[in-house]
């Protein structure tokens, strides 16, 4: 596995138009663009291709973009330009909180994949929710998509401290407490290099624009290829 446990500074990520775009981005908002490639055909290899899964909120459906833009897509992409077969299903739903994603474990277990890559935690920061019940909301869904036998990618998020430094700073250091705790591959900041960069972000100044999207997905590829790698 890729170590992927250090940590970085905690960004300021113009805490209060960040605050507002995320937590805008609900089930009323305008629907995420982003589907990855969710009807993403196989190659012509004798067995079926390996299923990755993104489970995340409004970054990871790629929001604002068409769904070839959104970085699972781009990921599937690359993989498959490395002579990866592999199909990637963007489970991304704008606005979704830890406790909406374990609520869709169900659907994305019925796939039957073989990497799950968890995305969450984002809206759950921004909106001051309990982070005892984040934390629990993230171990349910590791646990329950490695013991379907999924392996699991999970991936971290920073927020800016709305509610305190103590608060942002316990948030930042849960996902490495359960990417330790339970020996998954992390993420470090899914954001990595995007954050707070007007040049790589829409308007909204939080959700990145088509160049931040491909910056995210390097971010995110080594991460994926090792773990389809463990596959073979």
């Amino acid at each position: 596995m890729l170590a992927g446990r250090s940590r970085s500074p905690l960004l300021a990520l113009a805490p209060i138009v960040l605050l507002a775009a995320l937590a805008a981005c609900g089930p009323d908002a305008p629907p995420a663009q982003g589907g990855g490639a969710a009807g993403g055909t196989a190659s012509a290899a004798t067995s079926d291709p390996a299923l990755v899964v993104f489970l995340g909120d409004s970054l990871t459906a790629g929001y604002g973009l068409a769904a070839d833009q959104a970085y699972p897509a781009l990921v599937e992409e690359r993989l498959r330009r490395e002579g990866f077969d592999v199909r990637v299903v963007n489970a991304g739903v704008s606005g979704d909180t830890t406790a909406d994603g374990l609520s869709r474990v169900g659907w994305i277990l019925s796939q039957h994949p073989d990497v799950v890559a968890v995305g969450l935690g984002g809206n759950d920061g921004l909106r001051g929710l309990p982070l005892d019940s984040t934390e629990e909301n993230l171990r349910q869904i590791v646990v329950r998509c490695r013991a379907a036998g999924a392996r699991v990618i999970l991936l971290g998020m920073k927020i800016p401290p709305n509610y305190g430094f103590d608060y942002a700073g316990r948030f930042d250091r849960m996902y490495e407490k359960i990417a330790d705790d339970l020996d998954v591959p992390l993420v470090p900041f899914l954001l990595e290099g995007v954050a707070a960069k007007p040049a790589l972000n829409q308007a909204d100044r939080i959700h990145p624009n088509a160049r931040g999207q491909e910056i995210v997905a390097e971010t995110v590829y080594p991460y994926v290829e090792e773990e389809l790698e463990e596959l073979e």
